[in-house]
């Protein structure tokens, strides 16, 4: 039988994850954009992570093709930052989730693997979904991009990178683990601030504001809790299929929903839900899939 500690660790990563957009709604009230701020925290935990480990620049050294990785879970981050912080947070989580679908999409291209029709019955699944989240009631599909925010826009790039992530991590995987740690923990950095400097010059993002403590010390504390749920989510990954994880991690929508919904950070609708449940049936399906098919990760 697994010891819970494996699922407890994952858990908390979902919970973190989940309850997320609390504290960048927070440090975006007073006064710091979300891209500010993760560039702030991920700063803090990649000098956190060289101190403890610095080896890994040489490892980061002997891998240029780590910059795609850097990349994906860089844009990946900035998308969901962003969204989480200026959209409606169940509406966020559900867009991003449509990652599964992406997946079927990148591995066909990228790792060669052809969709089976199972996969393909999960893609359509998906898409129906996203379909139902983004139509406002009473309206055509044909004005379905008219009404797509910016929120709604970050969110699906985000699912986008998040399976690209998991793709270049699976072509990657002989590259050690804490250099792509690294990598990941840098691009979002890295992606933070060019994006951030885009937007300054195109007047979506405001200047870096004067030092305020409310945000300074909620992204210190937030920066605290991610590279603790980092820690859990190595921890019960490497203790549990591949599957299961997927199952587990699930739940972040469950937080995100209830906390968001709770603190009127969400409208919900019937229409909402049944998209969402169309999307979050395409996950749960590709996670019972590779559940079936997948051995305790290394």
């Amino acid at each position: 039988m697994h010891s819970p500690l494996p699922f407890a660790a994952l858990l908390f990563n979902a919970f973190v994850w989940g309850l997320a957009w609390w504290p960048f709604q927070r440090m975006h009230q007073a006064g710091l954009h979300p891209l500010w701020a993760t560039a702030c925290m991920y700063a803090v935990v990649l000098l956190a992570l060289l101190a403890w480990r610095p080896g890994i620049v040489r490892q980061l050294r002997d891998h240029p093709e780590l910059w795609l990785l850097a990349l994906a879970s860089g844009l990946n981050n900035v998308a969901f930052n962003w969204a989480v912080t200026i959209g409606d947070v169940v509406r966020v989580i559900l867009l991003f989730y449509l990652m599964p679908a992406w997946a079927v999409l990148l591995a066909w291209r990228i790792l060669g693997e052809r969709p089976t029709p199972a996969a393909l019955l999960r893609l359509a699944l998906a898409f129906a979904g996203v379909v139902l989240v983004l139509l406002p009631q009473g309206t055509s599909a044909a004005r379905l991009l008219h009404n797509l925010s910016l929120a709604d826009a970050l969110a699906l790039l985000g699912g986008f990178m998040f399976a690209l992530t998991n793709v270049t991590l699976r072509r990657l995987y002989a590259v050690p683990g804490p250099a792509r740690m690294a990598t990941m923990f840098g691009g979002c950095m890295l992606m933070a601030l060019a994006t951030a400097g885009v937007g300054l010059q195109m007047g979506v993002v405001e200047p870096f504001p004067a030092i305020d403590s409310t945000w300074v010390i909620t992204g210190l504390v937030l920066a605290g809790l991610l590279m603790l749920g980092n820690w859990a989510l190595q921890y019960g990954a490497a203790r549990l299929a591949a599957g299961t994880t997927a199952l587990v991690m699930l739940s972040e929508v469950l937080f995100a929903s209830v906390s968001s919904a709770l603190l009127g950070a969400a409208s919900l609708n019937a229409q909402t839900l049944l998209g969402g449940a169309l999307i979050l049936l395409a996950s749960l399906l590709a996670a019972l899939q590779f559940r079936r098919g997948s051995a305790p990760a290394h």
